[in-house]
């Protein structure tokens, strides 16, 4: 990707911009952001589009992206493996993308059906010598986003079972930074089913690992923080998330694996005030769910990132009595509903308002809004007006 990466320099020159300017613009990690202007990581689309935007390029380093990859099928056409190949890490960026503006629920399926043919290939073993370990790595991969798809969808069975296959897939292929990469997203689902003691020895075992990158580390705090939460264990949770947002700005490493470019500060933000929620601390947990969700918006403006954000702050807003601001943002939150497809936010968003309308202490005003603009959601008789 040197064209690409040669090309995006001379667009942020050209309008005055540094690395680090473009990075806090698109709230993306400098290091990631380096590392692929320095040519030595593929973009991921929705990076090209953004520098794109802000380089107003006019869709010329989106098109390198999407050029690249269709260059690389037509060249490998002759040899299937390559084709199953490429087809494997576009269809994951295609995936990701799909997530990030319009949740997992419509295409989780199909991640899992690419995930399961390369799986059947590698049962079969019938891969050509020196292309096993390449190929364990690119279905591990597909795996991992497959269970983040389903986990997105609210699957959540199907989504552990496809971290751990992605888990052992990775340690076959020999990638230790798979392995991280499922491990965590074991330790985040666990925190979503509230299994405490699977997330904090995943992140004990995460942490006592002998060179583990910064970031991969400030991943492992953050879940054995949510954890704690979870425990109650208010000052040992907000000690990690302290260290968290410290080691932002000082765990730029080139020893940190790609995919931990979104660890910034909108997902330490969001981080720490979901967990000030579950501490029951709903006061202090506006303001850092107030700038994720301002975060999410710079990036996404409509998508699932600002959906998961805005939902949460209905959450706090509820539990401080803030009803104007509930207000506000439970308006904002109904147009997403329309594009959104995610079944957990979904579950999320459904189980508050079922909350919030039994609540006796709910305003009478704020159960007919609900129920006004959600019928399906707040069904008459849920609360006596």
């Amino acid at each position: 990707m040197t064209d690409f990466a040669a090309l995006a320099r001379d667009a942020l020159s050209a309008c005055g911009l540094s690395m680090r300017a473009a990075a806090r613009a698109l709230n993306y990690d400098p290091a990631y952001l380096s590392r692929v202007l320095g040519g030595k990581q593929p973009p991921s689309r929705q990076l090209a589009e953004g520098l794109d935007r802000i380089t107003d390029s006019g869709g010329r380093l989106a098109a390198q992206v999407v050029g690249y990859g269709a260059t690389s099928v037509a060249r490998d056409h002759a040899d299937p493996i390559a084709v199953e190949l490429a087809h494997m890490r576009s269809s994951v960026a295609h995936f990701l993308d799909h997530d990030n503006l319009y949740g997992g629920d419509t295409v989780a399926a199909a991640a899992v059906q690419v995930w399961r043919a390369g799986q059947r290939r590698l049962d079969r073993g019938s891969l050509p010598e020196g292309v096993t370990r390449e190929y364990l790595a690119a279905v591990a991969e597909v795996a991992q986003v497959a269970g983040w798809l389903l986990f997105d969808a609210d699957q959540q069975d199907a989504s552990r079972a496809a971290f751990l296959e992605s888990h052992m897939l990775a340690r076959h292929a020999g990638d230790r930074s798979k392995q991280w990469f499922a491990l965590d997203m074991l330790a985040m689902q666990n925190v979503e089913r509230h299994r405490t003691g699977e997330t904090l020895r995943i992140a004990d075992e995460l942490l006592s690992q002998a060179k583990l990158p910064p970031r991969v580390a400030l991943l492992a705090r953050v879940r054995r923080a949510r954890a704690l939460a979870l425990a109650g264990c208010r000052r040992q949770a907000l000690d990690d998330l302290d260290a968290v947002s410290v080691g932002l700005g000082d765990s730029l490493n080139p020893r940190d694996p790609s995919w931990t470019w979104w660890v910034n500060e909108q997902e330490a933000a969001g981080q720490r005030g979901d967990a000030l929620l579950a501490l029951g601390d709903s006061q202090a947990a506006v303001p850092s769910l107030q700038r994720a969700c301002e975060l999410a918006g710079a990036f996404r403006p409509d998508g699932r990132g600002v959906f998961y954000y805005r939902v949460s702050l209905l959450s706090a807003y509820a539990r401080t009595r803030a009803w104007m601001e509930y207000e506000s943002t439970l308006l904002s939150v109904l147009p997403l509903l329309e594009t959104i497809g995610s079944g957990r936010n979904r579950r999320r968003f459904r189980s508050l308002m079922h909350e919030i309308a039994r609540d006796t202490e709910t305003p009478a005003w704020v159960v007919d809004l609900m129920r006004s603009a959600e019928p399906e959601t707040v069904q008459p008789g849920g609360r006596a007006c």
